[in-house]
């Protein structure tokens, strides 16, 4: 049996487009707190130990860390059941459905990495070449709500599909290429853990608690193998059965409304709050000039579209396919400049690329910056665009 959606595709855009504007919201509170009398008690707050377990399994990390390595990993687990969902029975399931979206992620990829590494060639800054190649699905949803009806339907499917498979490059990126010092007795552990998850799935058990505690233990193995943990989020919700029972629910779907407001409304603006925090004292013109900083902000705002449009463009010459359906070029565009919205990922890869405060504070500002632009110009581009449907007088007896 096939898999159920989580619910009508109005139902899924309207979710995320309300966590788009939690996390704006959080991003916006720490950049106050950041620049108040709290900012050093926001410093502390972050640096805090805490320490999870005891003796062997005892795990101490700082309130920052915890976040990123540890609740992230829900984050992660939730893109993973996305990803299975769409590619099961979602914008994915056919090649005619997953072309224009896989063309324009792979080359909304690109476009920024090949103009971040313009700026940092022959740098070692060139190792945050990622940080501008990944889209916030929340947060560009998030400004598409603020448009109403101005944006067909079809865009936004579009842009929810792109996000994902954006989500899944940048999975693999973190895997590549932020993956230092290998622990063989951790990769054996987790192997086995993905063993154990692919027997569940095999067997077709449909307990979501059996996958949990598997994944959990595979976080912590991952953990130990010097392979970002996040990567434990995904592989376990790939194990998840996507079929249905008679009742017609699946343990994917299941799961994804249990954990959707969890890492909606608390574990992103959370990330945000704890990573979007920047001192107006350390925006100097030095940290806006730094290669880093433009590097991403042009990444973000040029890159993307470049990209995007480019194979968009060329797959159209080639007669491979069309825009999405009900919408006119300009709405076209202004959606593609809202896949320069890069917020969630982009600063978790930079936390990956840079342990620096310095190069962070450019970070920070890159992304904030990238981002901003980004979503201000996709917005104008989609307000200006709409043109409403003529109203017509009917009139009785007229011809119908």
């Amino acid at each position: 049996m096939g898999i159920k959606p989580i619910s009508s595709i109005e139902g899924f855009l309207k979710g995320e487009a309300t966590a788009g504007l939690m996390l704006m919201a959080a991003g916006a509170i720490a950049l106050v707190v950041a620049n108040s009398p709290l900012a050093s008690t926001y410093a502390v707050f972050l640096d805090l130990p805490l320490t999870v377990g005891a003796g062997t399994f005892a795990l101490s990390k700082t309130t920052l860390h915890w976040v990123n390595d540890g609740l992230m990993a829900a984050f992660f687990f939730l893109v993973g059941l996305e990803i299975k969902r769409e590619v099961v029975a979602g914008e994915l399931s056919t090649g005619a459905k997953a072309a224009l979206p896989v063309l324009a992620a792979a080359a909304g990829m690109a476009g920024p990495a090949a103009v971040y590494a313009l700026f940092n060639w022959g740098s070692p800054d060139l190792r945050g070449w990622a940080i501008p190649t990944a889209t916030d699905i929340a947060f560009a949803l998030g400004i598409i709500t603020l448009l109403g009806r101005r944006v067909p339907a079809s865009l936004k499917i579009f842009l929810t599909a792109l996000a994902v498979i954006d989500d899944l490059g940048a999975v693999l990126i973190i895997a590549i290429f932020y993956t230092d010092q290998l622990s063989c007795p951790a990769l054996v552990a987790s192997a086995l853990c993905m063993i154990a998850l692919a027997a569940l799935n095999r067997r077709g058990v449909r307990n979501c608690a059996a996958y949990v505690f598997v994944g959990l233990i595979l976080w912590v193995a991952v953990l130990k193998s010097g392979v970002h943990p996040t990567m434990a989020g995904v592989i376990t919700a790939l194990a998840v059965p996507a079929n249905t029972d008679d009742a017609g629910e699946s343990s994917l779907t299941a799961l994804e409304h249990a954990l959707h407001p969890w890492v909606a409304f608390l574990i992103l603006p959370l990330f945000a709050f704890c990573n979007a925090g920047v001192a107006v004292a350390e925006i100097t013109l030095d940290a806006l000039t730094h290669p880093v900083t433009l590097g991403i902000v042009l990444g973000l705002f040029v890159g993307k579209q470049l990209g995007v449009l480019s194979i968009t463009w060329l797959a159209q010459a080639a007669g491979w396919l069309r825009l999405p359906s009900g919408a006119t070029a300009w709405q076209y565009y202004g959606v593609v400049l809202l896949t320069g919205v890069g917020f969630t990922m982009s600063l978790f890869i930079g936390n990956l690329a840079f342990t620096d405060p310095e190069y962070l504070a450019s970070v920070k500002v890159g992304v904030l910056g990238g981002s901003l632009l980004s979503g201000i110009a996709g917005y104008v581009i989609l307000r200006l665009s709409y043109r409403p449907a003529p109203a017509t007088d009917h009139h009785p007896g007229a011809i119908q």
